[in-house]
């Protein structure tokens, strides 16, 4: 019997198999790299809106970017004025900016100031309990740690609380229902303090940028209030920086950043101390201090009574 002849694949040359092999590895790889990418923006972006207790014991040194049209971008060195004593009473301060209490003032208020051609900021405690607001009743008492000093009635909470993160949200929609422009979310900075949670720089750092990535979804801006050790992993994320009393601290260098970000500080002193809330001028001398701090020059700087209520000075 004479020899089989081999067709097909045995009949193709070797050049044609390699090419073949090259091309199926080939696509296997891509396919397992497109779906390794896939899963992993998945489980990194699921839990936005659920405030998930996850968090990391290191911060990044980065921010990720939760929103690239923010709506509202305050220029650096805008005039401001913040009045958190109370439901505010006087708007004849000639600022384009005013800072007031998300609980205290109703949507007339924030209407009135639009009507004056001024941009509203909401503030409120993101990172304490209070035990006057109108939601205190919200709050689990697993959540709740130490009071905080000379402070009564208001204790630090577990920002990574996933019943934390929901009174925010609702606190953020009463924000949007009453025509705020942006919000000012205090007390971030519980890391720095004894807060009886073991609350951590890296958790501070995923709450703010949780905060701005809910502000933004919302229609708001949103700034940092304190908190120059994370700055470099949320600045990203925020239009601005509140601070209060880096001039007196001597650290107004760390809160610069903003400014070289084309992003303001707004800055504020309290050069009588604790104990005197009056309309009197303060002198010379603490105006000074207050307004020529190091690298303080294109700060929106304020100087107030500690309780701030109405009264304010300006640098000039």
């Amino acid at each position: 019997m004479g020899e089989l002849t081999k067709g097909g694949w045995w009949a193709w040359s070797t050049k044609k198999k390699v090419l073949i092999f090259g091309s199926i590895a080939f696509v296997i790889v891509a396919l397992g790299v497109g779906l390794g990418a896939g899963l992993g923006i998945g489980l990194k972006g699921g839990d936005d809106d659920n405030g998930n207790d996850s968090g990391s014991d290191e911060g990044t040194g980065t921010t990720t970017p939760t929103n690239t049209t923010v709506k509202w971008q305050p220029a650096v060195g805008v005039k401001w004025q913040i009045v958190l004593k109370n439901p505010i009473n006087d708007t004849s301060v000639d600022a384009p900016v005013y800072d007031i209490d998300l609980f205290d003032n109703d949507a007339s208020v924030i209407s009135d100031l639009h009507g004056l051609g001024r941009k509203v900021i909401c503030y409120f405690s993101a990172g304490t309990y209070e035990n006057w607001r109108d939601d205190a009743k919200e709050f689990d008492s697993a959540d709740l740690g130490k009071n905080l000093d000379d402070w009564p009635g208001e204790k630090w909470v577990n920002v990574k609380s996933t019943k934390i993160r929901k009174i925010m949200q609702t606190r953020l929609d009463l924000a949007v229902k009453k025509g705020c422009d942006g919000v000012d979310p205090d007390n971030i900075d519980g890391y720095d303090n004894d807060n009886g949670l073991g609350l951590t720089q890296a958790a501070a750092i995923d709450y703010v940028n949780w905060l701005a990535s809910q502000s933004h979804s919302r229609g708001l801006s949103v700034g940092l209030k304190n908190g120059g050790s994370i700055i470099d992993s949320v600045i990203g994320n925020m239009q601005w920086c509140v601070n209060e009393q880096c001039a007196q601290y001597d650290e107004c260098d760390t809160y610069a950043a903003f400014v070289e970000a084309d992003k303001p500080v707004f800055h504020i002193e309290y050069p009588k101390g604790a104990d005197t809330n009056n309309n009197d001028d303060v002198t010379t001398k603490q105006v000074t201090s207050a307004c020529t701090a190091n690298k303080s020059g294109n700060f929106s700087t304020v100087i107030k009574n500690m309780n701030l209520n109405n009264w304010v000075e300006y640098c000039s």
